[in-house]
């Protein structure tokens, strides 16, 4: 199975935090259904050029989250996800999103003011507005 999941290795986050948040993105927006069979550890590795254990965190980290489930011999699936917890998990991706945009803001010292402005900006240029 291809997953769309581009890892950027110029990027200072870790390959194993891109991945999960790729693959949680995918889950979350219901783009990776429920029951889905995912490709194997080994086969993902392969597939995104990184190490098994790259993987096999990203699996357990997911899983621990109530994301993944596991079955011995057959395989990782998508679990059954509540939509009060799919909400949960789509805002959290948003928020921590928001967060990381504003800390970078106010790290070039740019005013409450002209991050509304800037969010703004954005959300009429995404949304059309």
């Amino acid at each position: 199975m291809w997953l769309p999941i581009h890892i950027n290795e110029q990027s200072a986050e870790p390959l194993y935090y891109q991945i999960e948040v790729q693959l949680r993105a995918l889950i979350v927006s219901g783009q990776l259904e429920e029951g889905t069979l995912l490709p194997s550890i080994r086969e993902l590795a392969q597939l995104l050029k990184c190490s098994v254990i790259t993987v096999r965190r990203v699996y357990q980290d997911l899983e621990n989250e109530g994301l993944l489930r596991t079955k011995q011999g057959t395989g990782t699936y998508v679990a059954r996800i509540e939509q009060k917890a799919m909400d949960r998990y789509r805002l959290d991706a948003v928020t921590e999103a928001l967060e990381a945009a504003v800390d970078a803001g106010k790290l070039v010292q740019c005013t409450r003011e002209e991050i509304m402005k800037l969010f703004q900006e954005v959300l009429d240029r995404k949304f059309g507005g």
